[in-house]
């Protein structure tokens, strides 16, 4: 009883202590987690000094309840660091974590490998202990720690990535320098085992086992999140023990790294939790995480200051040496990392380029804490090591924690000055004193409003105003004088303050649950690229990224795969259905932008602004119009079940604010609002299903839309139908290329396509059929078809082909005579020598003259005893003649006949019958004679010939 009394007494009175010492922070402008230390060393050293004595009444009780409090390394690692750990996580931004991944991993790893590396091996030079444990203090003394340096950054407003990239680094070298510290001490104790593979492939296990494990962890409590609605209490609950038992999981069952769970787990709760939670439970949620780790941070550098004069009784000169050592070679290390290992890196082209001020910052700002001294306390309180290597590494690890904390600490915000890293940006400052401007201006007149209604004394009211006047000249006048941006510049401002907007509008329709989590998620992202374009490419990177949004992405991509090679069409129809939420949103949430854009703009920046930012609005709706009707024209009964189902939403909302009405006009009980409140709930979740979205692929209904099939009958379509084989086409996407070979021929059951020829485009649709050229004559394709629209194409193989042409005699017929019409005259002309051997100019005027056909296999092409019409040219193919005087004769490419019939003004006097597929030239009996009269040189090579092969 006395214990626990104690216990509680020692807590409270920590905390009311660092309650009242954070005003004080404030005030004197002191950093925070440096002034805890200070209080800290402070008591613990009132501690040791009445620890003989016994002080009476509650403060003697305080006293005896601060020696009593043992902290241990499992008291930080399992109680404080879990918390500490995930709320960082859960603030930062993870996708500007992955942007700097690469520098972050470098400096996390190698750069600590290396710290471990120069200051072991520089402390054993100076101490004289064993080289492994001079390793193993560089190794703890190398964890940063995110803690004290967020915090800081904080108070002095550094800039974002700045806050990243040391927040990040921090996260994930906390877990390199835990397990490396493992397999040190490993080595420490005597374990021959311990080699260098082995010691590597120990690490990856333990480093990526434990993203696993907070992977694995984070999903199923944001899933779980996600079907738990009104009770925010609970979720808030499991995101606490979600960063614990990730922790537990880890380290004490899987033997992997728990600080790596806790950092996963937080980066997925702050991304795809983001969306399972609604706005205003996530506010919550951050608010009582930020008390956790207050009251953590709080306690856990209260205890460490209380523990550092006992440590520091047994500081000696020999220490005081190791330890200069320590400081020179720890930031010789961080130094060499910072300013030869990241540029070389950079060259290569892995991560962003990070600036000298940052990276001198980076140096100045690695401070130590928890971490460090939480593995001190493990090797403490580890049996088999030698008290002089315990007693050691503790007090040197004490005096390097010290040191960060005091002299890195409380100079951040001079180094920060130096660089100008503690003032906003140009364009953050542009958009604060346009800002104020507005605001003081609206001060202004609500204090004249209030004089006149509260009848106060205008020169009162006046006295008060030009307070505020004067303040808006000052405004005004640094506006005039700094603030003479470029017009790109401007631009990108608008559109930052827009995107700003913008993802609000996200985040107030998923309250609203006019959204599921999924498209959130999606628009979210969208959000953050839009951003990302800003800061890159400023305006043409924000139109880059829009546009991007409307194409088809690599999950849209692999769907399409699966649904042409493995018949699942599934994954294809929710990839439809959620770019179709999504662009619908999109549509909403420009029109919102444009007339926001119309209303803000103009009093913060000016109507030039506005007037600049309305043509790219407007071509951004534009282009998603487009998209969005491509879609709508393709599925308009999806269209409308979407709008059905987003007005069933709004209907929702409203019967739910009616009921709260109702309820705070007490005109329902609380019991009658929870019994409605969970029937709405039922629907709800209803609404929260996406419906789903039929393609339209079955093969059957396909054939039966297009014409060309109909006139075989209705019997003969289920076999067809297994012969075509279903494929949906999006925009843009090229069906056929030119040059390739053909393999299929496609018909189009909806949708349109656009044929590029040498010639000029020609556009098809529904009805019509193509590529069946290539597949007749076995040769390269003649045209580039890309889908102008989406298309629902059937897709008939070669071998297909040849069966259902043989089996249907209607079809060879129709293909044929289609085929013929789209034959290219130039292209069959280059295959007859006979034309080739020509001036260009005879081979122009025989061009008007020649018309091209398409025969089938066994069509008569020439009927003895009927009068002759036309002579033939063949460019491709093969045909048989037969005649009664004589056997049959084959010709191929090259060769012609009918002339015969024309020459001597006589009947045909054989049957000519093409064997295969041929290109033919034909040319009428009217041109042949003329041909004859203007071109001699034709008309020797078209004398009768005494082989026969004339018809």
């Amino acid at each position: 009883m006395h214990e626990t009394f104690l216990l509680v007494l020692g807590l409270v009175g920590l905390l009311t202590i660092a309650s009242l010492l954070l005003p004080i922070a404030n005030r004197i402008n002191f950093p925070y987690t440096v002034l805890l230390a200070v209080a800290g060393c402070i008591l613990g050293g009132i501690v040791l000094a009445t620890s003989n004595l016994d002080p009476p009444g509650i403060l003697g009780d305080f006293l005896i309840s601060l020696e009593a409090m043992d902290i241990t390394s499992e008291v930080v690692f399992f109680v404080f660091l879990p918390a500490l750990i995930f709320e960082s996580a859960l603030n930062i931004n993870a996708r500007h974590l992955m942007t700097d991944i690469g520098p972050i991993l470098l400096l996390a790893i190698l750069g600590l490998l290396i710290s471990t590396m120069l200051v072991g091996v520089f402390v054993w030079s100076v101490s004289g202990l064993s080289l492994v444990a001079c390793l193993l203090l560089g190794a703890i003394v190398s964890a940063t720690d995110p803690v004290a340096i967020v915090a800081i950054f904080k108070n002095l407003g550094a800039p974002k990535r700045l806050t990243i990239l040391v927040e990040g680094e921090s996260l994930f070298n906390d877990a390199t320098a835990i397990v490396l510290f493992t397999i040190l001490v490993t080595i420490l104790l005597g374990n021959t085992e311990a080699g260098i593979i082995s010691a590597a492939g120990n690490f990856l296990e333990v480093f990526f086992g434990g993203i696993l494990v907070g992977l694995f962890a984070s999903w199923l409590v944001a899933s779980l999140i996600g079907r738990l609605r009104n009770l925010p209490l609970v979720e808030i609950t499991l995101t606490i023990c979600l960063a614990y038992l990730s922790f537990l999981l880890a380290e004490h069952y899987l033997h992997v790294s728990g600080v790596m769970a806790v950092v996963t787990a937080g980066l997925v709760i702050n991304s795809f939790g983001r969306t399972q939670i609604s706005p205003h439970t996530w506010h919550t949620l951050t608010e009582t995480w930020e008390e956790l780790v207050f009251w953590a941070n709080s306690l856990i550098f209260f205890l460490v200051g209380l523990i550092v004069p006992k440590v520091l009784v047994d500081f000696t000169m020999a220490h005081f040496i190791s330890l200069i050592a320590l400081i020179f070679a720890a930031f010789t290390a961080r130094t060499a990392v910072l300013y030869l290992v990241l540029p070389l890196i950079n060259r290569v082209g892995l991560g962003q380029q990070i600036s000298i001020a940052f990276r001198t910052v980076m140096l100045w700002g690695g401070l130590r804490g928890a971490v460090s001294l939480a593995l001190a306390l493990v090797i403490l309180e580890t049996p088999g090591i030698a008290t002089e290597i315990k007693t050691f590494i503790a007090s040197l690890v004490t005096g390097f924690v010290l040191f960060t904390l005091f002299v890195n600490a409380p100079t951040m915000g001079m180094m920060m000055r130096i660089f100008g890293l503690d003032r906003l940006p140009p364009t953050e400052r542009m958009i604060r004193n346009r800002v104020m401007a507005l605001s003081i201006k609206r001060i202004r007149e609500g204090l004249e409003r209030a004089a006149h209604v509260d009848n106060i004394k205008s020169t009162i009211a006046t006295g008060v105003a030009d307070i505020y006047e004067q303040r808006l000249n000052r405004v005004e006048h640094s506006m005039s004088k700094g603030e003479k941006q470029s017009d790109t510049v401007t631009l990108s401002v608008g559109l930052s303050t827009l995107t700003n907007h913008e993802r609000h509008l996200y985040l107030k329709r998923f309250s609203d649950g006019l959204d599921s989590a999924k498209i959130t998620r999606s628009l979210l992202f969208h959000a953050d690229d839009l951003q990302d374009g800003l800061k890159i490419s400023k305006v043409h990177g924000y139109q880059e990224a829009y546009m991007n949004a409307l194409r088809f992405g690599l999950l849209f991509r692999m769907a399409l795969w699966l649904q042409r090679h493995v018949k699942l069409t599934r994954p294809l129809a929710i990839q439809l259905a959620n770019r179709f939420e999504v662009l619908s949103v999109h549509e909403t949430a420009v029109t919102a932008l444009i007339d926001y854009s119309q209303d803000k703009i103009p009093p913060l920046f000016g109507e030039s602004l506005a007037l600049s930012l309305d043509p790219l609005l407007t071509g951004r709706l534009k282009a998603t119009q487009q998209a969005l009707d491509a879609l709508r024209l393709q599925y308009p009964e999806y269209a409308e079940t979407l709008q059905k189902r987003h007005l069933v939403r709004v209907a929702l909302r409203l019967e739910e604010a009616s009921y709260h009405q109702m309820l705070d006009e007490n005109i329902i009980s609380p019991e009658v609002f929870n019994d409605l409140a969970r029937e709405l709930d039922k629907r709800n979740r209803i609404m929260d299903r996406q419906p789903k979205l039929d393609l339209g692929l079955e093969p059957t209904k396909l054939v039966a839309k297009v014409p060309f099939f109909t006139k075989i009958g209705a019997h003969r379509i289920s076999e067809i139908a297994s012969m075509l084989t279903p494929r949906l086409i999006v925009p843009g996407e090229r069906i056929i290329n030119r040059g390739e070979p053909g393999t299929a021929m496609y018909f189009i059951s909806s949708g349109a396509v656009e044929a590029t020829t040498k010639y000029q485009p020609v556009r098809l649709g529904s009805g019509d059929f193509f590529g069946e050229l290539a597949l007749l004559t076995q040769e390269p394709r003649s045209a580039t078809v890309t889908a102008i629209s989406y298309c629902q194409l059937l897709v008939l193989q070669l071998d297909d082909f040849n069966r259902i042409t043989s089996a249907h005699p209607y079809l060879q017929e129709r293909i044929t005579e289609v085929a013929g019409k789209r034959l290219d005259l130039d292209m069959l002309i280059t295959k007859v020598p006979l034309f080739t051997s020509l001036d260009s100019s005879d081979i122009t005027a025989i061009t008007k003259q020649l018309k091209p056909r398409m025969a089938a296999p066994g069509e008569k092409i020439i009927v003895q005893g009927e009068s002759g019409d036309a002579m033939f040219f063949i460019a491709a193919g093969n045909v048989e003649v037969t005649s009664n005087q004589q056997t049959s004769i084959r010709l191929g490419p090259g060769d012609f006949f009918g002339e015969l019939a024309l020459l001597t003004r006589e009947t045909r006097n054989a049957d000519v019958i093409a064997i295969g597929y041929c290109e033919l030239l034909v040319l009428p009996k009217q041109d042949f004679y003329l041909l004859l009269e203007t071109q001699p040189t034709l008309k020797a090579r078209l004398n009768p010939r005494e082989d026969g092969k004339q018809s």
